[in-house]
């Protein structure tokens, strides 16, 4: 094994990988390799899935531990869904192949934790959420807030005009399949969990309930805060770095 794990990271609805480039670079400057994932239901087909994107994280996943390197993944808001689900046969507890690597952490931001055999609808209360809608653009999940505001209210704001330029269209079917592929991956790895406590997308409280949710279901997961709007790593990128490096030094011990 390499002595340094790598970075998959998995960016939340709407997004592009790019988001990640602060963390990607500061990452780099610690001698880190780091992989943001596209999510094939951003890339505008409406028959793009659920099964798409946890496959498209397993296969960046595969593509360091079949070479020997150990793995964090990192997820933000719906990518948590998806990252948990990818998480099935990979981590220490699980993978069948002791010679190679495997995910030995997950740190989440801002994000649930997916059960097995839910969708992520389940996860959310069962309906879609206040701030999108489906109905200028069937098949396909659009923001109608001031996504400015939702996402990126403590940017300056051309930097946040532009990630809100950046924001694409969504397949519903990201939220609304794949009860055959989710997973409850969390489970299987220690968890580091950043809490993004003046989020307007999905508030404090909400994440809170869902990590003692978690912990009461035997998650093993260590809390910590960042005073930042749904999106620190474009924020605060530098100490978003700092926490991602300091729960991996946990999860190598």
């Amino acid at each position: 094994m390499t002595s340094k794990p790598t970075f998959i990271l998995v960016i939340g609805a709407w997004h592009t990988a790019d988001t990640w480039g602060k963390v990607v670079s500061g990452l780099a400057t610690h001698g880190y390799k780091a992989t943001a994932v596209t999510l094939p239901t951003t890339l505008g087909s409406a028959s793009a899935n659920y099964t798409d994107d946890v496959l498209a994280v397993r296969e960046a996943i595969v593509a360091e531990t079949s070479q020997g390197r150990d793995v964090v993944v990192v997820v933000h808001s719906y990518g948590g869904a998806v990252g948990s689900s990818a998480l099935k046969g990979l981590t220490k507890a699980s993978s069948p192949d002791p010679g190679s690597g495997a995910v030995i952490g997950f740190f989440m931001i801002a994000t649930g934790f997916m059960l097995t055999g839910a969708v992520f609808l389940d996860r959310v209360g069962g309906k879609p959420l206040p701030f999108w809608e489906e109905e200028s653009d069937p098949g396909f999940a659009l923001v109608c807030v001031p996504a400015d505001d939702l996402f990126y209210h403590d940017l300056p704001k051309e930097e946040a005009e532009y990630w809100v330029g950046r924001l694409q269209k969504h397949s519903t079917r990201a939220f609304t399949e794949g009860a055959d592929i989710s997973y409850a991956g969390w489970l299987e790895v220690p968890v580091w969990y950043l809490v993004t406590t003046a989020d307007k997308a999905l508030p404090a409280e909400a994440q809170r309930a869902f990590i003692k949710e978690a912990i009461d279901s035997g998650g093993n997961v260590t809390i910590r805060e960042i005073e930042t709007s749904h999106s620190p790593m474009l924020s605060k990128p530098d100490e978003t770095v700092g926490f991602i490096l300091e729960a991996t030094a946990a999860f190598s011990k």
